[in-house]
């Protein structure tokens, strides 16, 4: 009697165990998050191919299309990376980390800069000069850009995605 009730016992605790280790297996398929990147994403090896000076065809053989041109003042590129996270498949992807590598050019076509800015404390930053915008058009059009950073996914750059 012993025996059968040992073995009974032993029978449901391994079954538990097996519960256990499938429902393991089935929440860490679950969880597991997918970061997903978009856009340009910078390389310093491939910046070093278009220093100031550069002409704009070199600069599209070197980095590629630009995401999107503008004229505020002085023409430039520029090139706008996004990377989104989902905790799983079939979530929603948040946006957590967005740039835009901006190439300037001057009266003679060339290369007069490149900057490459992301948003800090709530400011448009570039990496490159370690400096904060100073203003005008482009800041607008910048923290515009880069301000939906951690919040649902919307965002201005929306539209050059898709939306993903």
């Amino acid at each position: 009697m012993k025996s059968r009730l040992f073995n009974t016992h032993r029978r449901i605790l391994h079954s538990g165990t097996v519960a256990i280790a499938l429902t393991a297996v089935v929440l860490t398929g679950c969880s597991t998050s997918e970061v997903l990147t978009q856009g340009y994403v910078v390389d310093s090896q491939t910046l070093e191919l278009v220093p100031p000076g550069s002409s704009r065809e070199q600069v599209l053989l070197s980095l590629g299309t630009p995401t999107t041109k503008a004229d505020y003042g002085e023409e430039a590129y520029y090139y706008i990376s996004q990377k989104r996270k989902r905790g799983a498949h079939f979530m929603k992807p948040r946006l957590i980390e967005q740039s835009i590598l901006a190439v300037y050019f001057d009266d003679q076509d060339t290369v007069a800069s490149i900057a490459n800015y992301t948003m800090e404390d709530g400011k448009v930053f570039n990496t490159i000069t370690r400096t904060t915008s100073t203003g005008g058009k482009e800041e607008t059009f910048l923290s515009r850009v880069l301000s939906s950073v951690g919040t649902s996914g919307e965002s201005a750059a929306k539209g050059i995605f898709g939306g993903q």
